[in-house]
């Protein structure tokens, strides 16, 4: 039975073979014929086409661009989006001359002159693939399409517009022509924004150029929105300040950034000078860096707040220790110098007057591992991290290179650089009792990588010493805001020179503050860039600035006030 079986199965197989073969054979030739009767229509029924553009070689496959997806800010509002457009371009070989008139009408609707037209058509002959046009609002192109001119044809495409203009352009940065991200946002998250794109089949003539669509393959995937932290009504504020700044006083350029205190979102990142994306004529490297993100300095006065913090919190000083001071310390053989001799200070006239020889005694005291640590903890050398290209990370030098003078002038701010966000992510950790916080462009609902720095109570004490900075017996008066307690520190840099040291003649004006003082919403950071006007103090140049944005931030959100013996006005009244 077995071996019958078998022989059955053989001879079956065997008599089988010659059908499967013929079966084969016949599912070749309708191959065969298939490709044929497609090169038949392509040589002979689509011969007229094929002569029309004789460099004609193959079917390819290309990109379908994808819907860029908007950036908004964190309420909604849109602040970049992509409108549809059209390209149009022409095959000049296909060009008829009985339809010059047809031409001239062309170049009226897209803003030529008939001239420029023909001596563009004239410098182009011949070639079968040239653009007029790139870009142009779809009823343009539809007048344009209407003509029905021989040759002229029409691509689809998209077109970033910029509703806030120059108030977001260093933020947002800008997409080239093709759609693709270059600059700020726009190219770091240009990943996310760009999407999927499909794909089609075309016709590609010799030199790549596409003649003419075959097939739809894979639809686009629009890009993801983008939705950031900013808010355009304080950025518009922070921006519109920023500029009178500059031009009152003359200034070579100038950063701003708000946070929010309590979770380290930034609602504004401002430079100057500024330009907008929509106009692609400013487009220069010079205008549109983002000096707020990229740019680091060093911060002067500003950290002195930092120093009798990490003295308090570990232990070092008591907190009502008196530091005598007579206008010049020495340190080793370098000088230490205050603008005038203040004699016997607390702490907190030591940051009212910010006296350089004070904070100096007190970094003394600490090991410099430890006062290390408090300055990295803060962030000092280390980028944001905000995703943003280019980010700055500033720079802080390794406690175990230092030579005594090194501790000496970090402890008012020379020997370390940071960028405007760097320096008001690390007032967040005055500003929220001791919490230090990471900063974000994209909206979250929590901050995860918050970290105590110092204890509450000594963030709160030093909190309330930076009150007295805005007093009149401070250093930054023109900081006040009525209506609400407000904690601040002035800093005023000299710059480096391109051939070493510093200068004596060119500054930073630099001031960071919070408000309201009695528990902080909002901390905002400035600096301004080589003011010429003849104030260069960072409480005469930075410091009114702060004060306006400051007041507005305060209306928009409806902060309660905390300060009402400061609206003298309103207790007039009263």
């Amino acid at each position: 039975m077995r071996i019958s079986t078998g022989v059955k199965r053989s001879t079956q197989t065997a008599l089988d073979f010659p059908i499967r073969r013929k079966l084969l054979m016949g599912t070749m030739l309708a191959g065969m014929m298939a490709l044929t009767m497609r090169a038949l229509y392509l040589q002979v029924l689509d011969k007229e086409f094929l002569q029309d553009k004789g460099d004609l070689q193959h079917v390819g496959i290309v990109d379908v661009p994808a819907y860029r997806g908007q950036i908004k800010d964190r309420n909604g509002e849109p602040l970049a989006i992509s409108t549809p457009v059209q390209s149009i371009w022409l095959n000049t070989r296909q060009l008829k001359d009985d339809e010059r008139e047809k031409l001239a009408q062309m170049a009226k609707i897209l803003g030529m002159s008939d001239k420029d037209l023909q001596a563009f058509l004239k410098k182009e002959a011949g070639k079968r693939f040239v653009y007029v046009k790139r870009q142009i609002n779809p009823d343009l192109a539809e007048k344009v399409k209407a003509l029905e001119i021989t040759g002229v044809y029409f691509e689809k495409a998209f077109k970033r517009y910029y509703p806030a203009g120059a108030t977001a352009g260093h933020l947002l940065g800008f997409t080239n022509i093709d759609d693709i991200g270059q600059e700020g946002m726009e190219h770091g998250y240009n990943h996310i924004l760009r999407g999927k794109p499909g794909k089609k089949r075309v016709i590609k003539d010799g030199k790549g150029h596409i003649i003419k669509d075959v097939e739809n393959i894979e639809e686009a995937i629009p890009g993801q929105d983008l939705m950031l932290t900013i808010d355009e009504r304080i950025q518009y504020l922070a921006y519109r300040e920023l500029q009178a700044a500059v031009l009152k006083h003359k200034a070579h350029s100038a950063s701003l950034v708000v946070l929010d205190a309590q979770n380290g979102d930034v609602l504004a990142s401002v430079s100057q000078p500024a330009f907008n994306p929509n106009n692609r004529k400013e487009l220069r490297s010079d205008r549109y860096r983002n000096r707020a993100m990229v740019d680091s300095f060093e911060p002067g006065s500003t950290v002195k707040p930092f120093v009798v913090a990490a003295a308090l919190d570990g232990g070092y000083v008591d907190p009502n220790v008196l530091i005598e001071t007579h206008g010049v310390y020495h340190v080793g053989r370098n000088v230490v110098k205050d603008i005038h001799n203040y004699g016997t200070m607390d702490l907190t006239l030591v940051l009212q007057k910010s006296s350089n020889i004070a904070v100096t005694k007190l970094a003394m005291t600490m090991p410099p591992e430890y006062f290390w640590g408090v300055y990295s903890n803060l962030g000092f050398g280390s980028s944001a991290g905000v995703g943003f290209p280019g980010e700055a990370s500033g720079s802080l030098l390794d406690y175990q290179g230092w030579h005594e003078f090194d501790q000496a002038i970090l402890s008012f701010g020379y020997g370390v650089s940071t960028s405007i966000l760097q320096l008001a992510r690390a007032y967040t950790a005055i500003a929220d009792d001791g919490i230090v916080h990471s900063v974000s462009l994209l909206k979250r609902d929590e901050d995860p990588d918050a970290r105590r720095v110092f204890k509450p109570e000594t963030a709160q004490r030093v909190r309330s010493m930076m009150e007295h900075v805005i007093s009149k017996e401070g250093t930054a008066y023109q900081a006040r805001v009525e209506g609400y307690r407000v904690a601040g520190k002035t800093g005023t840099v000299k710059k480096t020179s391109a051939t070493g040291g510093y200068t004596q003649d060119k500054y930073l004006s630099v001031f960071v503050g919070m408000a309201p003082a009695s528990n902080p919403r909002f901390v905002i950071a400035i600096v301004v860039d080589e003011p010429t006007t003849g104030q260069y103090y960072g409480g005469l140049v930075a410091a009114p600035a702060f004060s306006k944005v400051m007041a507005g931030i305060l209306r928009i959100y409806g902060v309660e006030p905390d300060g009402l013996d400061t609206m003298p006005l309103l207790l007039t009244r009263q």
